[in-house]
C-alpha cells in the first residue's frame, strides 16, 4: 500500500488546517470531507479510499476539520457551524487553485458538503453523501449525551450507549475531547427540505442498512432533483466507511459524471 505523503498545512479563519493532496495534479479532483471525531487518515486513508481513488486516476484532496486531527483547535461552539466548516473546504480549493471538484463527505462531512454545495455551488461538480440520509433534514437523534460523554472524567463515567461509543473512539484516537464537545454542539445544524431541494448537483447517497444514525438514504434522495440512493448491505455507521460495495458504486457514480 502506498501511504500518502505527510500532511501539508494552510491558514484560514484563524485555523492551521492540515491536508493531503495526492495523485496526478492534472486529474479530476475529488475533495474528501471526514466525519465527526474522525480525521483524514482514519476516515479516508486507513479504509483505502485515497489509494482506491488515486489508482482510478483522481487527484485526491482531504483535510482535517477544525478541532480534529492535526488541524488547530477551538473551544468556542460558534467556530463549528457547518457554514464555517464548509468555508474551510472552499478555502482549501482556493489554496490549491482548484475551481471545481467532486465532493465526498461522510456523516458530519456529508452535512458540511451539503452546505458547501449550497453556499459555493459553482465549486461542486458532484456530491457523494456517505453515512447520512434523511437525518440531514430530520436530525440524527439526541447528541447531547455525546457532548456529555466527551466531557466526562473517564469512559467509566459514561453509561449512554452512543456516548460510550464516541467517547471510546475519541480516547482511541487521542482526540481533543473538549474541542469535539464544542463541535458537536453546533455542527449538527439541520437543513430544511427546501434547502436540499436546491442542491442540483448529481448526488449519490449511501447509507448502511444497519446504520441507526444516518436516516434513510432514499428519503433524502426523494427531496433532491438529481440524487440516487445506495444501500450498503449489512453495514452500520462505522463499518460502512470502507465497504467494498460502497467503493465500487462510488467509482461507478464518478465515472458516470465526469468533471
Amino acid at each position: 500500500m502506498n501511504l500518502p505523503r505527510p500532511t501539508q498545512h494552510f491558514h484560514h479563519d484563524g485555523f492551521d488546517i492540515a491536508f493531503i493532496d495526492e495523485g496526478d495534479r492534472d486529474a479530476d479532483p475529488i475533495l474528501l470531507v471526514h466525519g465527526f471525531a474522525s480525521t483524514l487518515r482514519i476516515n479516508w486513508v486507513q479504509p483505502g479510499w485515497v489509494q482506491t481513488l488515486t489508482r482510478e486516476g483522481y487527484r485526491v484532496i482531504a483535510f482535517d476539520h477544525r478541532g480534529h486531527g492535526e488541524t488547530s483547535k477551538s473551544y468556542a461552539t460558534t467556530d463549528y457551524t457547518p457554514t464555517a466548516m464548509a468555508s474551510d473546504a472552499a478555502a482549501l480549493l482556493d489554496h490549491l487553485g482548484i475551481p471545481r471538484a467532486h465532493v465526498f463527505g461522510y456523516s458530519m462531512g456529508a452535512r458540511v458538503s451539503a452546505f458547501l454545495a449550497l453556499e459555493h455551488p459553482g465549486r461542486v461538480a458532484t456530491l457523494i453523501f456517505g453515512g447520512l440520509g434523511i437525518g440531514m433534514v430530520e436530525g440524527v437523534g439526541d447528541w447531547d449525551p455525546i457532548a456529555d460523554a466527551l466531557r466526562a472524567p473517564s469512559l467509566d463515567d459514561v453509561t449512554h450507549p452512543r456516548g460510550r461509543m464516541f467517547r471510546a473512539f475519541a480516547d482511541q484516537t487521542k482526540s481533543d475531547r473538549a474541542a469535539l464537545a464544542a463541535c458537536i454542539e453546533t455542527s449538527r445544524q439541520e437543513l430544511s427540505p427546501q434547502d436540499v431541494s436546491r442542491i442540483a448537483q448529481p448526488t449519490l447517497i449511501a447509507v448502511g442498512t444497519t446504520d441507526d444514525i444516518a436516516g434513510d438514504a432514499q428519503g433524502l434522495a426523494d427531496l433532491m432533483p438529481d440524487a440516487q440512493a445506495f444501500d450498503i448491505v449489512g453495514r452500520d455507521h462505522m463499518l460502512s466507511v470502507g465497504d467494498r460495495t460502497f467503493k465500487a458504486r462510488a467509482l461507478d457514480f464518478l465515472k458516470e459524471h465526469p468533471l
